[in-house]
């Protein structure tokens, strides 16, 4: 134990944190976060989506205070997670989808937790005595980037990043609630200035402004926190994405020279810079869990992973892909049927058309049904469903080849 004023103990603390290897650190008050109160409008307005436990923590989120009476200082940690492999860099070819930087590889909680907890034993073993501390990393009701942007980590950007100058966006967040009364920093001006050029490259026009998301139509959400149908109008602008996005943070000026990061846990694992989507279509509930061990992709769990695969097939178009697409036709979840018939409606050939209506005859659960109906609605697929076959002379509906 050595003896140290609140001056010389943060710095130290920030001294070890960067041993640890977070790249940024500060430290606040555990005041109420600066954007608390826009945040409780956010949710008024139904932005969150489907994301309930947002507001059923929205009281905890918004007044830290009330649920950790005994905390005085809060130190806030950034890890750099950044890859360098863009988007024009995925082979070509067979159908690839895009999962985003941040699942490539190692779950950043578990990560970011272990090095959190370590500096909590090292300030208890620097300090003595009794010191409560309480470690966050995207699990806790806690507003992360309000904490990090009064701990002068960076600002809260347009495109609702936080933004260090220096450093970028490609980082995880994580807090370090204490009972010690620390020096506070300062916190960083916006220096976002007139630039929109996240606000204008979102594929789905999910910003209403700067600042102000709307979750529904972010695609991280859509493919991450959406637990049910993807919204149909939304799918065409969904692209390749499986997993998350990126876009809003590939085009942030700040993001131009990122370095990638020294965190060998956050380099990407095989298979997961522009996937293959094909064998992704197949893989068992056990095959998905063995694939996706300790990778924030297994979020979404396989149905919502494979719906999203089948939505990137289809506005791929490519026709390799059909015949998984068919297989997927019959597979045991009906949202992943759902899905997979909208991406054959969408590639429209007459084999997908043909799978469609065959499927049609046996399906019983009522949405994945009407997702097949809906796949066969198109002028091309009345066509070929109505066209009488030359094997079958009586002209029957449902006739499509011999």
């Amino acid at each position: 134990m050595t003896r140290q004023t609140p001056e010389e103990l943060a710095s130290a603390i920030k001294e070890e944190a960067r041993r640890l290897g977070f790249e940024l650190v500060g430290i606040s008050s555990v005041a109420d976060p600066l954007h608390e109160a826009s945040f409780a409008d956010w949710l008024r307005q139904g932005y969150a989506g489907e994301m309930a436990y947002l507001t059923r923590t929205e009281e905890a989120r918004r007044h830290p205070g009330s649920w950790l009476p005994w905390a005085r200082s809060v130190v806030s940690v950034a890890m750099n997670y950044y890859t360098p492999f863009p988007r024009e860099t995925a082979p070509r070819g067979t159908p690839r989808g895009w999962i985003s930087r941040y699942a490539w590889g190692d779950d950043y909680h578990t990560v970011l937790e272990r090095r959190l907890d370590s500096l909590l034993t090292w300030i208890r073993g620097e300090v003595g005595g009794i010191v409560q501390g309480r470690v966050y990393v995207d699990t806790g009701p806690v507003l992360e980037r309000g904490f990090s942007g009064r701990a002068g980590i960076g600002w809260i950007g347009k495109n609702t990043h936080l933004i260090s100058p220096k450093q970028g966006s490609w980082f995880f967040l994580g807090e370090l609630f204490l009972s010690l009364s620390l020096p506070r920093d300062r916190s960083i001006k916006d220096r976002c200035g007139s630039c929109d050029l996240c606000l204008k490259a979102c594929p789905t026009t999910a910003f209403i402004g700067p600042r102000r998301l709307d979750a529904r139509r972010c695609i991280s959400y859509l493919t991450i926190e959406l637990k049910g149908s993807i919204p149909v109008e939304l799918r065409p602008l969904m692209g390749d994405h499986v997993f998350g996005c990126d876009v809003c943070q590939d085009v942030c000026p700040y993001n131009a020279k990122a370095k990638p990061s020294k965190e060998p846990a956050f380099h990407a694992r095989d298979g997961l810079h522009a996937p293959e989507l094909i064998p992704l279509l197949s893989l068992t509930d056990e095959e998905f869990r063995a694939r996706f061990k300790g990778s924030a992709i297994r979020r979404p769990k396989r149905r919502g992973f494979l719906r999203n695969v089948a939505v990137a097939l289809g506005n791929l178009g490519s026709v390799e892909s059909i015949p998984a697409l068919v297989r997927a036709l019959s597979d045991p979840d009906p949202l992943i049927r759902g899905h997979a018939a909208w991406a054959l409606g969408r590639i429209g050939t007459e084999d997908a058309f043909a799978a469609l209506a065959e499927a049609n005859r046996h399906e019983q659960d009522p949405d994945a049904k009407a997702e097949i109906e809906q796949a066969l609605m198109g002028e091309e697929a009345e066509a070929i469903v109505d066209s009488p076959s030359d094997g079958d002379p009586e002209g029957r509906d449902e006739s499509r080849h011999p």
